[in-house]
């Protein structure tokens, strides 16, 4: 449902609408956009967002599926706060956010996912791995790689937990930007979503 905020029924927030802080990450639209294709999601799907950072996907996910749950999973304190003021800002009322760090935290979860989105975490591999457990088959995981190392621990992770349909993208994004008297094209720092399904 839209906010008054974002009174539109497609994703695409702009980045600058959200309250950030500094150093704290915040998935960038047009990966955001690739992000939440590769969820796949239905209008009354649970998610589960480990690393939510600003909470920009449970934001843009709380709008797009009003009958959905959404939990957004972040360690520190001062971030979940930050996320609740976000999904405040854009009157989002399906959003549970737990504060707690991953994998330990996932068992005290109430509601099982069918979508899983990883968008952080040092221990990405058993993070994955504890989060694939309680996926139902058909039950799909989108994570997210900013260098090699993290893209390597997810695709070995997808390799063990036999997960299927694996697709990975990678963004190459380019915006428009003034610059004194000119318009530049900027890059945006690329980053590999890979996405795979349980089906069994």
């Amino acid at each position: 449902m839209p906010s008054q905020l974002w009174p539109y029924i497609t994703p695409g927030i702009p980045d600058e609408l959200f309250e950030h802080l500094p150093g704290i990450p915040l998935s960038q639209r047009e990966v955001r956009l690739l992000l939440i294709a590769q969820l796949r999601l239905t209008s009354d799907s649970v998610l589960w967002d480990i690393g939510a950072g600003t909470g920009t996907i449970p934001v843009e996910v709380g709008l797009l599926c009003p009958k959905g749950q959404i939990i957004a999973i972040e360690r520190d304190e001062e971030v979940a706060n930050l996320i609740k003021r976000n999904c405040d800002r854009f009157e989002v009322k399906n959003v549970e956010v737990i504060e707690g760090s991953a994998p330990e935290c996932l068992h005290g979860l109430k509601v099982a996912p069918h979508r899983v989105c990883i968008e952080g975490g040092r221990p990405i591999q058993d993070i994955l791995q504890a989060a694939w457990h309680y996926l139902p088959p058909s039950g799909r995981v989108v994570a997210t790689a900013a260098n090699l190392e993290s893209l390597y621990a997810i695709s070995q992770s997808f390799s063990l937990l036999r997960a299927r349909n694996i697709e990975v993208v990678q963004s190459a994004v380019n915006r428009l930007e003034t610059r004194g008297f000119s318009q530049t094209f900027t890059a945006v720092d690329p980053i590999f979503i890979l996405s795979g399904e349980k089906l069994d």
